[in-house]
């Protein structure tokens, strides 16, 4: 991918757990629904032009859970509700749309999304959803390990705490790929299709 044009038929959207647990939350630099409604346009976008939109979500009931000390589920914390796991109405999920489930932070280990994208010949991937510092870092960290080009949409994805997003953004992932705008994502997707 250049800064002018991106190649859509090489290229997927993975969203990361935009579920209600996480949709609901106090969420910073950006809140969730601005996250949310970025990751629509994005995936509405890719779907318009033939592009490959994956959804990822995670079991909460099922997440590894290691000793730390300060673990995301601390002991004796019910279950969540079903509704919780579920996507966010707003998120707009279609049929046409790949649902990867996972067990852990990252979307590859354990599951299919490396099978799924290698068959469509994917070679780069733009990351968005919840939280920055986690899911999103987590894949990213494994995408790139496995050779994928990322780009990541800084304005469709935050975290709980903004020095967390804004770390990654600007540390972590300008070493790993390219940072953009949902704007500027949408502008190579037109540059990139010959459209205006």
């Amino acid at each position: 991918m250049n800064d002018e044009k991106m190649d859509i038929g090489s290229t997927a959207l993975v969203l990361i757990d935009l579920q209600n647990f996480n949709t609901t939350r106090e969420l910073a630099p950006h809140p969730a629904d601005r996250v949310v409604g970025n990751c629509v346009l994005l995936a509405d976008e890719m779907r318009n032009r033939g592009g490959m939109v994956v959804f990822v979500r995670v079991l909460m009931g099922e997440l590894l859970a290691l000793p730390a000390d300060n673990p995301m589920k601390k002991p004796g914390t019910p279950e969540p509700p079903p509704e919780a796991i579920q996507f966010s109405p707003d998120a707009q999920v279609q049929a046409t749309d790949i649902v990867v489930t996972k067990r852990q932070w990252g979307a590859f280990y354990g599951t299919n999304l490396e099978q799924l994208l290698r068959r469509r010949g994917i070679d780069t991937i733009i990351l968005g959803g919840i939280a920055t510092n986690f899911g999103v870092e987590s894949t990213a960290r494994a995408a790139f390990d496995q050779g994928f080009a990322l780009v990541f949409a800084e304005d469709a994805m935050s975290s709980m705490q903004a020095e967390a997003h804004e770390f990654a953004c600007q540390n972590t992932f300008k070493v790993m790929g390219k940072v953009r705008s949902t704007r500027a994502l949408i502008d190579a997707f037109q540059a990139g299709t010959g459209d205006a």
